[in-house]
């Protein structure tokens, strides 16, 4: 496995990122959120599991287990619990890809968890989308989410299959933030009332597609704010701010098929930083296909498919930015 390492010169103080590995020894890790308690959360689609991670010393035990698994074949990777976020002291569950559409018999929405091995479904976002689908129509009806967000009264989702953000209430409700075109939403992230989302662009995910949008949500439309053109790594999965306000973006890597949903190739993602002039610096790359991040004090998390947790430090020089 390559090192994930840092391109000489992108440290504005010329202090290196040097990228440690924190947790080895899962299996196939998601989404990620930082709890209450400060420590790392993480989800593991195939066990069905949310995983408490220490951030200092990588120590892990189960968070809660039972929840929907993603069915093992390769062809519904992305499916099963893919996010977790906090209110408050209570932690959700995203699960996605369950459903008898897609070989299931659970359903596809946000879970709210109870215990160690219970929960109760407090959105059934699979239903709400057979119910309005996009335009045009795509072939999983009850979509495909990334990320769950924090928001208001209730939550963000991202629909990367349907292209579009949705808006869910803690009583279930739903609605529609925002609609793209083919550009597969992912990550989020939200400052005051601006959010912010990542796109992995169309098949072939090319890295010129790859681009943080904006979204008021007095505004029907997205602005963009930064893209990956000319980076040469592209398929955004996660945004962040990270210490001193800074916004960063998680690159997946060099796309190259074989099928629509397939990760990136191992060890091209990146993690990137927005700089004041709209353009992005390569942090870290050599990254192996990560799938989201956090940040904890001055240190990033990043999580990957290959069940690790990669921590980089040296992020306690603010740069100046968005």
């Amino acid at each position: 496995m390559l090192v994930p390492s840092c391109k000489k010169g992108d440290h504005p103080h010329g202090v290196p990122k040097t990228a440690q590995l924190l947790v080895t020894g899962l299996e196939e890790l998601q989404g990620s959120a930082v709890g209450p308690d400060k420590a790392l959360y993480v989800t593991a689609p195939l066990a069905g599991t949310i995983w408490r991670v220490n951030p200092k010393t990588g120590a892990f035990t189960p968070f809660t287990t039972g929840l929907p698994k993603r069915i093992p074949d390769l062809f519904y990777i992305g499916s099963g619990v893919v996010d977790v976020a906090f209110r408050g002291g209570t932690a959700y569950a995203l699960v996605t890809g369950v459903a008898p559409d897609l070989d299931g018999h659970d359903t596809v929405g946000i879970y709210r968890v109870d215990g160690p091995n219970s929960f109760t479904i407090v959105a059934n976002i699979g239903a709400w989308s057979v119910d309005h689908p996009p335009v045009p129509a795509f072939f999983v009806p009850t979509g495909f989410q990334y990320a769950l967000e924090p928001y208001r009264d209730g939550f963000l989702v991202t629909d990367g299959h349907h292209n579009r953000v949705l808006y869910v209430t803690l009583d279930g409700e739903i609605t529609e933030v925002i609609a793209f075109a083919d550009v597969v939403p992912t990550g989020l992230a939200v400052r005051g009332n601006t959010i912010y989302v990542t796109q992995a662009g169309p098949i072939p995910h090319l890295p010129e597609n790859a681009k943080l949008m904006s979204i008021s949500p007095k505004s029907p439309t997205a602005t963009e704010v930064a893209s990956a053109a000319g980076l040469g790594v592209g398929l955004f999965v996660d945004v962040e701010f990270g210490f001193g306000s800074s916004l960063y973006a998680l690159a997946q890597g060099i796309w190259d098929g074989p099928f629509e949903g397939a990760p990136a190739l191992p060890n091209t993602g990146a993690l990137l930083k927005l700089k004041p002039n709209g353009t992005f610096s390569v942090i870290v790359d050599s990254l192996n296909q990560p799938t989201s991040m956090e940040f904890i004090g001055n240190s990033a998390y990043v999580v990957s498919l290959a069940g690790e947790v990669w921590k980089i430090d040296n992020f306690s020089h603010p740069i100046s930015g968005h």
